[in-house]
């Protein structure tokens, strides 16, 4: 009984090894090379047969000029087809035979397109090789209001991704048949830079405090704007820092923004930018803070937080709010009416008329003002009084010298509800209480 066993393993192996060697000996087709092998006298361009691929290891198995069979990843050469198709193929991408690069900066993105603010697809290290496929048609880099020299090239790593990189950062050469580099400069590879550091790269980083203000059920948008924040832009070498005046923290407002040229790990998670007077603490995955060593010798700490939205769709969305509920005073109205306070008419176009105002005059509404002028939301609730009212009405007299009358508002079924806010509570552009003894209006809709 065993020795049938043994005989019927050893038939079996046999057909094993047979379909196997068959199955290698069998070409699938040919492809080109995209990143030489010198070891077997391979140069990208060079056309090579294709016996079997493997989808679970990501591998092919090609032939060399020596007749050897060898492993490769998917990514090395094209997909397998005709021997024309594939030279054809290939030819598309001739001009760049034989051509590598050297990353010169730490951090270079890789982009899905030749923009520079394209999504990136990988992060090139400083001393990292890549092959280079082509050129392409892009979008200019600018660095500050210049043109950087160079082209966009379509690049592919040693882990088979693919992406566009600008070549002012990049130290294109040739290579030889034996592997080496012919002309261009020697880029020294870099330590292994810190993963938690360069984190930051990747992300939009704002004040703290719009962590607050987008947090409630308004968004202030004298306060909340797109180019206030921290970011290090290691392509164009620049670092900057914007933030808004902070009543409640003492910090005035203040921009500046430097050229980046590395950073050195001092603590955990702490990290000097190299030269600058910046020092950047990684708090948490989403929390930063960073620290300005002022010239005057005194310090000023800012914390910088990303958000789950994109800040652009938050504004737009706010934008389009207001929008929408000024339209809805204007067509409840335009024209109100109050028995005691006089008529009041609002246009599409934020502007306003307003008569018999007088019992209001000159405590809430300056004396020798006229009776129209502009409207807007300058102010916003806090979420503490959303519910009482819809928001902030801010009305500029033609006549008052700049000064601004604010009430808080409520749409009604009938008409209009406005709240005197000249004694409220106003906290970084919000109104987080109402006045303690303040007029209400009530205007019926005409």
């Amino acid at each position: 009984m065993k020795k049938i066993t043994e005989k019927v393993l050893l038939i079996i192996f046999s057909i094993i090894m047979t379909q196997t060697f068959f199955s290698c000996s069998r070409k699938e087709g040919y492809a080109a090379v995209l990143w030489a092998i010198p070891e077997y006298h391979i140069q990208d361009g060079d056309i090579v047969p294709v016996y079997s691929k493997s989808n679970i290891i990501h591998k092919y198995v090609i032939g060399t000029p020596g007749g050897e069979k060898i492993e490769i990843p998917l990514w090395q050469i094209t997909e397998p087809a005709s021997k024309h198709k594939s030279k054809k193929l290939y030819n598309k991408i001739s001009e760049y035979n034989h051509k590598y690069a050297s990353v010169k900066l730490d951090g270079l993105p890789c982009r899905n397109e030749a923009k520079n603010l394209a999504k990136q697809v990988y992060r090139l290290r400083k001393g990292e090789v890549v092959k280079v496929l082509r050129a392409g048609q892009g979008e200019p880099v600018m660095k500050g209001k210049e043109e950087l020299p160079g082209e966009w090239l379509r690049i592919l790593t040693k882990d088979g991704t693919q992406g566009w990189c600008y070549s002012y950062n990049l130290n294109v050469y040739d290579l030889d048949e034996q592997g080496n580099q012919i002309g261009g400069e020697v880029i020294a590879t870099e330590d292994m830079a810190d993963e938690t550091f360069e984190s930051i790269y990747d992300k939009s980083w704002y004040p703290e405090k719009y962590a607050m203000v987008i947090g409630g059920s308004v968004v202030d948008t004298t306060i909340v704007k797109l180019d206030y924040g921290f970011s290090i832009d290691t392509e164009k070498e620049k670092v900057s820092i914007s933030v808004p005046e902070n009543k409640d923290a003492n910090i005035k407002a203040f921009r500046d923004s430097w050229t980046y040229k590395g950073y050195e790990k001092k603590g955990r998670n702490q990290y000097v930018l190299t030269g600058l007077p910046l020092t950047v603490t990684v708090r948490k995955e989403n929390v930063i803070a960073v620290r300005y060593s002022a010239p005057s010798g005194k310090p000023r700490d800012y914390v910088f937080i990303t958000l789950d939205e994109k800040l652009e769709d938050i504004l737009k969305a706010e934008r389009e709010r207001r929008s929408s509920l000024y339209s809805k005073i204007v067509n409840k109205g335009p024209n109100y009416v109050s028995t005691s306070y006089g008529n009041l008419n609002f246009t599409s176009s934020y502007t306003f008329s307003w008569t018999g105002f007088d019992a209001l005059s000159p405590v809430i509404i300056p004396d020798g003002v006229t009776a129209g002028g502009s409207v807007s939301y300058k102010y916003v609730v806090d979420k503490s009084l959303a519910e009482q009212y819809d928001g902030v009405l801010t009305f500029k007299f033609d006549g008052a010298a700049g000064k601004e009358v604010n009430f808080l508002f409520k749409i009604e079924s009938e008409g209009l509800r406005l709240e005197d806010a000249s004694n409220a509570t106003f906290i970084d552009g919000r109104i987080t209480k109402r006045s303690p003894s303040s007029v209400i209006i009530y205007f019926k809709s005409n």
